[in-house]
């Protein structure tokens, strides 16, 4: 799959305890995305973090945060981004959603050409 220069990042903050179905909230937007065609995502699990609450999420309190921060950051064309959103507000309760213009300098193997 080629990846065009100018393309869009959606990021995605939620929280670890979050589900959809049953099975953890981030696993299931990447499945989807997957199933979507994007490009790429990965899910980044955060050491600390908080949102609109204010309520402190981290590893560092005696007892282990059960909702660690994390974030699924997801990279494709500006029109299969904007596509796979109504997607995503069926899948999410709270959280929050950015998009930002990006530019793909690399995507792929070197060596092969893909």
């Amino acid at each position: 799959m080629d990846m065009p220069r100018d393309a869009m990042l959606l990021r995605i903050f939620i929280g670890e305890s979050d589900r959809h179905d049953g099975r953890p909230l981030y696993e299931a937007i990447v499945t989807r995305a997957r199933e979507s065609e994007l490009a790429g995502a990965t899910v980044l699990r955060a050491p600390m973090g908080f949102g609109r609450s204010s309520r402190m999420h981290t590893t560092k309190i005696l007892r282990l945060s059960e909702d660690l921060p994390i974030v699924i950051e997801i990279v494709d064309t500006e029109a299969k981004i904007k596509a796979f959103l109504p997607i995503l507000d069926s899948m999410i309760g709270s959280g929050l959603v950015t998009l930002e213009k990006v530019q793909v300098l690399r995507y792929g193997d070197r060596a092969n050409g893909s």
